[in-house]
């Protein structure tokens, strides 16, 4: 019987119940249960009365009709019949034969009963082409379909696309959207242009859909590039100079740099960063990087005003550590009203306005769209902040001991960087001074902010030098000539009234630099803004949710500028809605280092929230570069500065991106095929995805703690490479690390830092130079043991340079060269640098085979000769990695725990580099990352002086080692 005959008998008898049994062409055998009820004793004891007898096996299929081959029906008849059971096995076959006419097997539709010569394309709609015995099921078909269509279009949240384009449709759709990754006010117009990834609980730009890394970076060398840094968060602080600065001593440290009261002491440097600690735990337990900014000083009072800007991942551990020092209590908030439908309140949505705006007449003429919302529920407000926290989630917090008041500012502000040498020339080009107003406006009560200041003539005379100094940088050449720390408070005009009909590039224009006077230029470029300058009412809070509040929309200002008389001309006067304050912040350039000085210098712009866009479109149209995360990235590594949170790895936050990151390296490595994945194994790469950190400065650790007892082993370790050397080292420094609980942490203490950039020898970018150090101290065995004593378990920071060719890559090793390797450097460009010897994968046939042996069951005989393996212990690592089940393993890559990743590898290991790219400003490899202090210091002691500093990088997924320098700039 061919296949499709035995799926059509399939589908008939599906139906049928399990008590009956059909006869196929083969007769009955002895035992076999009969229809007519109980057990023949043969072929023909109680069968049926036409039984054909069984045929040869060399015979298939179903027989009809008389055979030539002589088979014959058997003539006889059961002898005894039992009538309960002959009468319930045909009751059976009764009922299953109704079952299988009044239920369809195949199609649902009613013309699916019919033969297919009489069915017809038209009788799915029209049910009159339907004999009359069917047309009454059909329509009822037909009326049940259409009720089910209804009731799905209803539960339909968009009906079209046309709806779904509406202006009110698409707010509560955005709004909706926003409830689990805040989206800042550019969103809408990165999402169009780049590519978009959610991190810490944003929405952000990572990148361009255009190739953008060589204009980006000639953006950042002579013109200018824009980025949206909104998502960090502004913490405020309010209350008495000496009860802050005795607060916020206790988070900071003068070892690791100037603090909050030195950078205020210092004339000019009312911004810069620090690093946080916990409370008195410097150095063991730092929190991040922190950028601050202070209000200046108001005459005669001593009430002061603080910005702090942290990065999302560190805001509620350092919100955390100010409200502990400054014994703060949360302000209870006042209720809020419960949110309608779909759409989320803004916090200034919430409070109440000072002027309603009166009831719109309907010009006669004009129609107005329907919205069938009008009436049923209020209009949908844009989300304007953080619009996924909750309206009870406290904001403020106060001490009632201290006086001291916390504001969360969380995208309260707008934060805009530009950085590049004609920043300044964008910012001038793309804003204008606000004018005075006039006196109608001056002597008529207004709700609006700017009208009242211009009544008080010291506001307006502080206005009018700030517009002065505002000019003056039009005659500034560069933005690196201004000293850093610069702060310029402004009140500008709205922007989009100045927007050009085309896209033009901002450059220096020479007649306005010949008509400032060099005396101001000189002064602005010796000392800075004056202090009484930095002044803006962007710190008042009642001044930025009056200008968010009356913020000219869109299309009134498009009605604006249809009325006017000349077209494409700007509105005069300036409406009064149209006066903003900013700030605007100097941010330095390169200050680490010899090389590139002053590169990268830029503005910051702080707005208030509700005029991002206002902004951002006329500074797109001055022809800035728009950069996105990874840029920021690049920017930081071309600058020589750790970025957060890719460099600080002791940090919770730097823990947690270096976990995040891990895990994401390897999903991506694992949905490669087997065949086309990097054997890391093989290539001698403990860590190809992390960098196990802590384990590193163990070992390294017991290094130094042996110091002179072992110095001969270590040494002669470091210059050969036999592996018996390496296994006595691995299985001597396991027992220490078990035993080790010390945390790691980065030496951040400036001194040791310039001690240990000394021995260093630094050098220019791929080692051509050595730059003059004014006091070159002594490197011996003395000077080593005094410095380890304090810097056992640390990390330090440091810049590679790959000598001759090469890319180095994200978490490439950092080796130290044997002597060697060092005569190698003799040769010239032509040596490339030692290779490393081919690693063997033990674990490969261990994974294969344990793949292989769950398949199969378990021998009895040899699982009572062998011991089991929870009885075996492991005394190596390789052991316990073979204990663990094969299925926790990924082909490739080691499994936790690691062995020794000091002396894995034929060099021993330094540490790993962070952050790696071709840099175009040095024109080679650069690489930044951590090494171990004990392992540096061993390292530069046994060099000869003219090849201190000298190690060896390697690619996880490379055997060539190339030749770097070390430089550590301070």
């Amino acid at each position: 019987m061919s296949a499709a005959k035995v799926k059509m008998r399939q589908r008939k008898l599906k139906n049928q119940p399990p008590n009956v049994q059909f006869v196929s062409s083969h007769g009955y055998e002895e035992g076999s249960p009969h229809p007519n009820g109980g057990i023949g004793d043969g072929p023909s004891d109680k069968g049926p009365p036409y039984v054909r007898k069984k045929r040869s096996h060399q015979e298939t299929g179903w027989v009809r009709g008389h055979q030539k081959d002589g088979g014959v029906y058997a003539n006889q008849f059961p002898k005894i019949i039992n009538a309960g059971v002959f009468a319930r096995a045909r009751a059976a076959e009764v009922s299953a034969m109704l079952k299988a006419v009044t239920k369809t097997t195949g199609s649902c539709h009613v013309f699916g009963a019919l033969p297919r010569h009489m069915r017809r394309r038209a009788m799915s709609y029209n049910t009159k082409r339907l004999p009359c015995r069917l047309r009454e099921l059909a329509n009822r078909m037909r009326e049940k379909c259409l009720q089910g269509s209804v009731k799905k279009k209803e539960q339909a949240k968009n009906k079209s696309r046309k709806a779904r384009r509406r202006h009110g449709n698409m707010l509560l759709e955005f709004n909706r959207r926003q409830r689990k990754n805040v989206w800042l006010e550019t969103h809408i117009w990165h999402a169009k242009r780049f590519h978009m990834v959610k991190k810490w609980g944003y929405c952000l730009g990572d990148r361009p859909t255009l190739k953008c890394y060589r204009s980006s970076y000639r953006a950042m060398s002579t013109h200018c590039l824009l980025q949206d840094l909104s998502y960090y968060c502004c913490l405020e602080l309010q209350g008495e100079e000496d009860k802050l600065l005795d607060c916020l001593s206790q988070l900071t440290s003068k070892e690791a740099g100037p603090t909050f009261a030195q950078r205020l002491c210092l004339s000019g440097q009312r911004q810069g960063s620090v690093v946080l600690y916990r409370a008195g735990q410097f150095p063991s337990q730092p929190l991040g990087p922190v950028t601050f900014l202070w209000r200046p000083r108001t005459p005669g009072s001593a009430h002061r005003q603080l910005w702090t800007w942290v990065h999302p991942t560190l805001k509620q551990d350092v919100l955390t550590e100010f409200q502990s020092v400054c014994q703060c209590q949360p302000v209870v908030p006042l209720p809020v009203p419960s949110v309608l439908h779909a759409e989320v309140i803004s916090a200034t949505d919430l409070e109440p306005k000072p002027d309603e705006n009166p009831p719109t007449k309907q010009t006669p003429g004009m129609k107005r769209k329907q919205n069938p919302k009008d009436a049923s529920g209020p209009v949908a407000k844009k989300i304007l902040g953080d619009g996924t926290r909750s309206p009870n989630t406290p904001v403020t917090w106060k001490s009632s001991s201290t006086g001291i008041l916390i504001n969360d500012l969380t995208m309260e502000i707008v934060r805009y960087r530009l950085i590049g040498p004609q920043s300044h020339s964008v910012l001038t080009d793309a804003l204008e001074a606000a004018t005075d107003c006039d006196e109608i406006g001056k002597s008529q009560s207004s709700c609006l902010w700017w009208p009242d200041h211009c009544k008080d003539e010291s506001k307006v005379k502080l206005h009018e030098q700030q517009t002065d100094v505002f000019h003056t940088l039009k005659g500034i050449y560069s933005t690196a000539e201004l000293p850093p720390g610069t702060v310029l408070g402004l009140t500008v005009d709205d922007p989009r009234l100045n927007i050009p009909a085309k896209a033009v590039k901002a450059l220096p224009c020479v007649k306005e630099a010949q008509e400032v006077d060099d005396e101001k230029r000189k002064e602005l470029s010796l000392r800075g803004v004056p202090e009484h300058c930095c002044q803006s009412f962007l710190w008042e809070q009642s001044v930025r949710n009056n200008v968010t509040e009356n913020k000219i929309s869109e299309q009134d200002l498009n009605r604006m500028r249809s009325e006017v008389l000349v077209p494409g001309s700007r509105l005069r006067p300036v409406p009064p809605q149209g006066r903003v304050p900013i700030l605007l912040v100097h941010q330095p350039g390169k200050q680490l280092g010899h090389e590139m000085n002053s590169w990268g210098a830029g503005w910051d712009l702080f707005l208030p929230k509700g005029w991002g866009m206002a902004f951002w479109i006329p500074l797109v149209y001055r022809g800035v570069c728009i950069g996105g995360l990874k840029m920021s990235l690049t920017h930081s590594q071309n600058k020589g500065v750790p970025h957060f949170p890719h460099d600080y790895p002791d940090c919770p936050g730097g823990a947690r991106f270096q976990e995040e990151q891990e895990s994401e390296l390897l999903e991506k490595f694992k949905r490669r095929p087997p065949a086309k994945r990097t054997n890391y194994i093989k290539h001698g790469c403990l860590a190809p995805f992390c960098c196990p950190w802590q384990q590193l400065a163990e070992e390294w650790d017991v290094i130094g703690r042996d110091g002179e007892e072992r110095k001969g082993d270590i040494m002669a370790k470091m210059s050969s490479q036999s592996d018996a050397a390496i296994k006595c080292e691995t299985s001597h420094q396991e027992d220490h690390v078990m035993t080790a609980q010390t945390h790691f942490t980065v030496l951040r203490n400036r001194k040791s830092l310039k001690l240990l950039s000394s021995w260093c020898i630094p050098t220019s970018s791929k080692g051509q130079r050595s730059h003059r150090v004014r006091e070159k101290p002594l490197l011996d065995c003395s000077a080593k043991t005094s410095f380890l004593a304090s810097h056992g378990m640390r990390l330090v920071w440091v810049r590679l340079s790959l000598l001759l060719k090469g890319k180095p890559e994200l978490h490439a090793m950092v080796c130290v060269p044997t002597a060697d390797d060092l005569k190698l450097l003799n040769k010239g460009p032509s040596s490339s640098g030692p290779q490393e010897p081919p690693h063997r994968d033990r674990l490969k046939s261990t994974i294969k085979h344990g793949k292989k042996g769950t398949k199969k069951k378990p021998d009895k005989t040899k699982s009572q000769n062998t011991p089991s393996t929870s009885e075996q212990k492991p005394t190596t690592v390789e052991d316990l990695q073979l204990a663990c089940p094969a299925s926790d393993f990924v082909l490739g890559v080691w499994p936790n725990p690691l062995p020794s990743v000091t002396s894995h590898c034929s060099r021993v290991t330094l540490g790993w580099v962070t952050q790696a790219d071709f840099s175009l400003s040095a024109g080679c490899g650069e690489a930044l990352g951590f090494v171990s202090v004990t392992g540096l210091v061993h390292t530069l002691i046994s060099q000869p002086v003219e090849h201190r500093g000298m190690v060896l990088l390697r690619n996880p997924m490379s055997l060539q080692y190339r030749f770097a320098k070390i430089n550590i700039e301070v």
